[in-house]
């Protein structure tokens, strides 16, 4: 008797689905990572913000050496389930506190905004500090931000994105962005989730619903630049991630140790 697989955790699905197709900022650290020292063996990689591993695992697909950070262990027990015969390594700890063995990563990143969801000025240092002291001597630390986002609200009939949809062991799960609202501080993205289960006869259960929130620091390049150089880092310019029709763009702040 075969068994099948154990369905995903609930937070994988939602993981997957709002950010798992994400792929322009791909090029840009296959990049990085390639030009550590082009001919030496391949570059030691830590990934703050890991999730399921959209990064981690195309990273390691291409033979370099990862750590996948992050602090949902549901999240990285995903990926290691995916990471069969990868060079990859999961770790369960909070980035601005987190200690390991290894301190000569040639490259640390933090993709899809991670640095803006760490608590203020405060949090992003604890992470710049960490992120130097696991770095060897002129490796490179590169975030990405977003510094604007369009604001809209759909819950006052204002138009917004389409829902994101996937099926998975025939529940349908539905997530739709419904509010971006912009203060001082934060920017603060609003999302409405259904889970419709599966139809029994001429049944057909009402869609659990759950509304979830996320507020991400405001943060400009120059300012985390600014913050790098004060935590021991050095400036090295920035890079654009181009705007999708379903994202949009992004700057990646580069510093090194």
């Amino acid at each position: 008797m075969v068994l099948a697989p154990p369905r995903p955790a609930r937070e994988v699905i939602w993981h997957d689905l709002e950010c798992g197709a994400y792929r322009a900022d791909l090029p840009l650290w296959r990049e990085l990572a390639a030009a550590v020292q082009p001919g030496s063996p391949p570059a030691s990689i830590l990934e703050v913000g890991a999730g399921t591993g959209r990064v981690a695992l195309d990273l390691a697909r291409r033979g370099h050496r990862v750590t996948a950070l992050d602090l949902q262990p549901a999240l990285l027990g995903a990926l290691g389930e995916r990471a069969v015969a990868s060079p990859l390594e999961t770790v369960c700890a909070d980035a601005r506190i987190f200690a390991l063995t290894r301190r000569d990563y040639a490259v640390c990143l933090a993709p899809m905004q991670t640095i803006q969801l760490l608590g203020g000025p405060t949090g992003r240092a604890a992470f710049l500090d960490r992120a130097r002291a696991h770095l060897r001597p002129g490796g490179l630390l590169a975030c990405a931000i977003v510094t604007e986002l369009e604001v809209f609200d759909a819950t006052a009939e204002e138009d917004g994105p389409l829902s994101e949809t996937v099926r998975v062991e025939g529940t349908t799960y539905v997530s739709r962005a419904v509010r971006v609202s912009v203060d001082r501080c934060r920017i603060r993205i609003e999302r409405e989730r259904s889970v419709l289960a599966p139809k029994h006869g001429a049944q057909t259960a009402d869609p659990l619903r759950e509304h979830d929130i996320v507020e991400l620091d405001r943060l400009t390049a120059s300012g985390l630049l600014r913050e790098g150089r004060d935590a021991g880092l050095s400036p090295d310019g920035t890079r654009s991630i181009p705007a999708t029709e379903d994202h949009v763009g992004s700057v990646v702040v580069m510093l090194r140790a």
